[in-house]
Formats: structure tokens, sequence, C-alpha cells
């Protein structure tokens, strides 16, 4: 079975040209990473084991995927292209492939658009900043929003 995460990053500063002219630079708020500390100490309690984490190498993005080997265990990042804010929600498909249990730490509209694309259908998403969705064998398992996440959190 193979078990994909789907996570978005959590509360980034807003777009500001002048203090990020490269929006790739563009960090978490001080807010939005402790918030997402805890959701990650939540996810630990339903998904206390990923093989594998790609991430944007978007420091928003990167961040979150720390926070999730920090704060939840899960293995440190691996810097992925295809996972940035600009990639191919098909390609981002494609690093699923041969893998038991992933997780992809991005940006939208991708991964809302993966989320679709590994289910085999249009599914509208909501996907707050920080929430994660499981995808196992094209079945959409659960959503899980930040604050569900850190209600979970001990």
């Amino acid at each position: 079975m193979t078990s994909v995460y789907v996570v978005r990053h959590a509360i980034a500063e807003d777009r500001d040209w002048e203090r990020w002219p490269d929006d790739s630079l563009r960090p978490l708020t001080a807010e939005g990473e402790a918030s997402f500390r805890r959701a990650a100490r939540g996810l630990r309690t339903i998904a206390p084991r990923v093989d594998e984490v790609l991430a944007s190498p978007y420091a928003r993005a990167w961040r979150t995927a720390e926070l999730l080997h920090e704060e939840a265990g899960w293995p440190e990042p691996v810097a992925c292209a295809e996972l940035e804010a600009t990639g191919s929600p098909e390609d981002v498909v494609s690093l699923v492939r041969g893998r038991d249990s992933v997780a992809l730490v991005g940006h939208e509209p991708v991964m809302s658009e993966v989320v679709s694309l590994l289910v085999g259908g249009s599914v509208p998403l909501d996907f707050k900043k920080g929430g994660v969705v499981l995808v196992e064998d094209r079945a959409l398992r659960w959503y899980a929003t930040p604050k569900i996440l850190r209600g979970l959190a001990r």
C-alpha cells in the first residue's frame, strides 16, 4: 500500500517584494511556526511513521518540513524542485511512484491538484495552511486541518 501525506506549508509572511524580492525566501511567521510545531506533534499521534519527506526548497515549505522532523519524528527533508510553488502537479505525482510511505510538502494550488491526481478525480479541497491529507492507493483516507492536529497534540 502506498501512503502519501500531502502537506501544505504553514502560515507564511505576506508577500512583500521589498522585504523578499525573491518570493522563495519568504519565511513562516513566528505564529505560523509555533502553531505548526504543535500541529506536527498532533500529527505524530495519527501518523507516527513516514519513510521519506520530500519538500519544496522554498523557505516556508522547507521550514514546515523541518518542523515535521523535529516534532513528529519524521525523516529529515529532501529538497525537490518539483515541489516548488511553480511546479507541475503531474511532476509531483511522479515522485510517488515506487515509494511506500512519503510526505510531500509544498504550496497551493499545486498540492490540491496533486491530491486530485492521486485519487483519480477532482477533489474540492479547502486546503488550509499547515493542513495534511492522507491518500492511500488512490483513496483519500483523511484530511486534518491544523486545528484538528493541534487538538491531538500531547
